[in-house]
């Protein structure tokens, strides 16, 4: 009866939500019964309240399934994979969801990423229940409010998962998170699972093929992923910037940016190429030109240094031609650039430094360009970067400043929340101060006397 009940929830569940038609629902619940492994079942009405999304049922199937030796493995990278099977039960195929897309796209461009963005948020490939648990606050600046995040949705592997992942047989399909192929894949211990992910074919450039999709553990609002369907490496070029025009052109509510091209400054994956939007402005964009300044051989393209704590150009155009023309005579520039009082290196050894992130965006009528000046050199004293948080504050964060960070989001790992909770009881209660600065784990924030 318990199981009977779950599942008649979990085929309302995506009736209410548009997942499926009431056509849909009896081939569903069989879809389920497979994988349960039963035979039988026995619809039970259910009060007419839906939940906003399907984990509670699909955690009570998961225990249910775990008890009755259908769920050999009861760690969170099994149970991942095993609930999105069943979600992808009750999911469209891939070209039902792409020819509702488009039908919608050709009515308004706004309400086809609408109907995407909640298919992908009610099937629970973006897993929002784990999503909400991350902290987030603004920091006034001298420079706008700086968003500050500490990612607590990303479930860690348990210790089976990772003894299950070093002995599992590894493989090269999909070649990456980012590949074309990861719709509908089952999942491994070491890849995540992707049975109910859905993917849209993007125009964004001639002679080329592009998808769109959303992240599973979005950091801002329908943050989505425009990525290549070959597998080729990251790279800065002109046709980074038409690609980057093209997507705004065809989706002018979104922004769309890209990772610099070299790693330390670049993103966490550099292996395929691709770019990161979505309906959200950052704190960055809403930085004021603190200097106006004019490109010779572009005279009609608006350009301006931004007040930022990066270095960046931002350039505006009506044309998309001429604005991605601009943008590469800068890139080829700065790419070029060496001041050695600056301590700024084109290149050491034949190793290329500099590079541009870029972030493109449609306001005003016009198209726009915000390209931050990157460099990537090591030194003895700073093997990470030298321009890369130094190590007095890897306590803080270690990993890449990427495109988000650079545009104003700070991404801090979850062993933050600890430290901060241990902070704010050292600072109201002095006499258990010292014992909390003296932890291992918390020295680093022991504070200066007099700050």
């Amino acid at each position: 009866m318990q199981i009977n009940y779950e599942i008649s929830r979990l085929a309302k569940y995506a009736l209410d939500n548009g997942l499926i038609g009431e056509q849909d629902k009896d081939y569903c619940i069989n879809r389920v019964l497979a994988k349960l492994g039963l035979d039988e079942f026995e619809a039970v009405e259910i009060l007419p309240e839906s939940p906003e999304l399907p984990q509670e049922i699909l955690d009570n199937i998961l225990d249910w399934a775990f008890e009755n030796g259908v769920l050999a493995d009861n760690g969170i990278t099994a149970r991942d994979i095993f609930d999105t099977e069943l979600m992808d039960c009750f999911m469209p195929l891939p070209s039902e969801v792409q020819r509702r897309f488009f039908e919608l796209y050709a009515e308004d461009k706004k309400a086809a990423t609408d109907f995407y963005y909640n298919l992908s948020y009610k099937s629970n490939y973006i897993r929002m229940d784990r999503i909400r648990k991350n902290m987030v606050w603004t920091a006034d600046t001298k420079y706008g409010d700086i968003i500050i995040s500490i990612n607590l949705s990303k479930p860690e592997k348990d210790s089976k998962a990772i003894a299950a992942a070093l002995n599992s047989k590894q493989s090269s399909y999909p070649k990456c998170l980012l590949c074309k192929e990861n719709v509908g894949y089952k999942g491994t211990m070491t890849h995540p699972a992707r049975a109910n992910h859905r993917i849209i074919p993007i125009d964004v450039i001639e002679d080329e093929s592009w998808f769109m999709q959303y992240s599973p553990y979005v950091y801002y609002n329908e943050h989505c992923i425009v990525f290549k369907g070959a597998h080729e490496p990251m790279n800065i070029t002109k046709k980074t910037f038409e690609r980057l025009l093209g997507f705004v052109d065809s989706m002018p509510h979104y922004f769309l940016g890209s990772n610099a091209g070299l790693p330390i400054v670049g993103g966490s994956i550099l292996t395929h190429d691709h770019y990161q939007g979505g309906n959200f402005e950052f704190p960055m964009a809403k930085a004021p030109v603190d200097q106006p300044i004019a490109i010779s051989q572009f005279p009609s393209v608006e350009a301006g240094l931004v007040k930022w704590p990066m270095s960046v150009i931002r350039i505006r155009h009506e044309s998309k031609e001429v604005l991605a023309d601009c943008a590469d005579y800068i890139n080829k520039v700065w790419g070029a650039y060496t001041d050695e009082a600056a301590f700024i290196f084109a290149e050491t050894d034949g190793i290329p430094h500099n590079a541009i992130t870029p972030i493109c965006r449609f306001r005003g009528g016009k198209f726009e360009l915000d390209l931050v000046l990157r460099n990537n050199i090591t030194t003895e004293q700073y093997p990470d970067g030298y321009y890369h948080p130094h190590p007095k504050y890897h306590h803080i964060k270690k990993e890449n400043i990427g495109l988000i960070e650079v545009m104003g989001l700070a991404i801090l790992p979850a062993r933050l929340k600890d430290s901060i909770a241990k902070l704010e009881i050292a600072l109201n209660d002095e006499s258990k101060a010292e014992e909390i600065f003296a932890a291992q784990d918390m020295q680093i924030l022991r504070l200066v006397p007099g700050t």
